[in-house]
């Protein structure tokens, strides 16, 4: 098997465990995929098993999923090396960023880099998902994180801090014991997060695991919130519950993959950032004057 679309068949299978998923992945049709897994099954022998939890490697699949591995590996390797060789300030970068920070903090930083730099073709795409640069998933990343993959290069910059927050109509005209709470899913709280806050005994009314959403809503008025700082404190309608210091959350980090440090695109882009950044530390921080009702 001389075919690297043959073992990004075998990969992209093992990883997804089904037909139509491993299509998906590749850009192909469900049939298209069938047939070729019949063809290599009947070349190579039997890779994969069938059974009612998806596709299972035999032990003659998982050898060879040992070796696309590394033929991925290094032939994302080979691309992030011809991309470091280019020394123009122009081409193509794709940044990963929170949608709150690309949306209340980097926009007009960001479309000024396009205007400063016209001839790089900035890409943005938003996650919270800590995306993959070794598989080149993008080219520089701007994260939330305690610990993020110690082989990656950047700049740890400072931590993004939150505190509660209410509607100051929505305060006024709400008795206390008909307060709710506006909360992430459980599995996105921070444990201890409501017995530490100003209204404990009051219940979570609503909850969005969206970020965006959910300040959308206390900004409406629907309930009080925990949001961050950066998000909550330039809102004229919101005020802070407590006169208690924001608590910091994961550190906010400006990263991308060691063989793409020197390169001059990519230097510029996160000099450009961290600058930015920088400058809205005393926002992200909580320290812009705003004081509790």
């Amino acid at each position: 098997m001389e075919d690297w679309d043959d073992y990004r068949l075998i990969l992209s299978l093992a990883r997804s465990g089904s037909l139509r998923a491993a299509a998906a992945d590749m850009g192909l049709t469900h049939t298209t995929v069938s047939r070729r897994l019949a063809v290599l099954q009947d070349t190579r022998g039997l890779l994969f098993e069938k059974s009612p939890g998806g596709y299972a490697p035999t032990t003659l699949g998982s050898a060879l999923i040992e070796v696309a591995e590394r033929i991925e590996s290094l032939t994302l390797a080979g691309q992030r090396h011809q991309r470091a060789a280019d020394q123009d300030i122009s081409g193509v970068i794709t940044l990963s960023l929170p949608e709150a920070i690309a949306q209340y903090l980097l926009l007009e930083d960001l479309i000024e880099f396009s205007q400063v730099y016209p001839a790089i073709d900035l890409r943005v795409e938003t996650s919270y998902r800590f995306v993959d640069l070794d598989r080149s998933e993008a080219d520089v990343v701007v994260r939330g994180a305690q610990e993020p993959p110690e082989h990656l290069v950047g700049r740890r910059l400072f931590p993004n801090r939150v505190t509660y927050y209410g509607n100051r109509d929505y305060l006024n005209s709400t008795p206390e014991d008909e307060l709710i709470w506006i909360a992430p899913n459980a599995e996105s709280r921070t444990p201890g997060w409501l017995e530490n806050s100003p209204y404990p005994n009051a219940p979570i009314g609503l909850a969005i695991d969206d970020i965006t959403a959910r300040h959308r809503a206390l900004v409406m008025g629907l309930g009080l919130s925990r949001g961050a700082c950066f998000m909550a404190d330039p809102e004229p309608s919101l005020v802070r519950l407590t006169a208690d210091a924001p608590d910091a959350l994961q550190d906010i980090w400006v990263l991308t993959h060691p063989d793409l440090r020197d390169t001059p695109r990519i230097r510029v882009l996160m000099d450009f950032i961290v600058k930015a950044m920088t400058e809205k530390k005393a926002l992200v921080s909580g320290d812009t004057g705003l004081r509790p009702a």
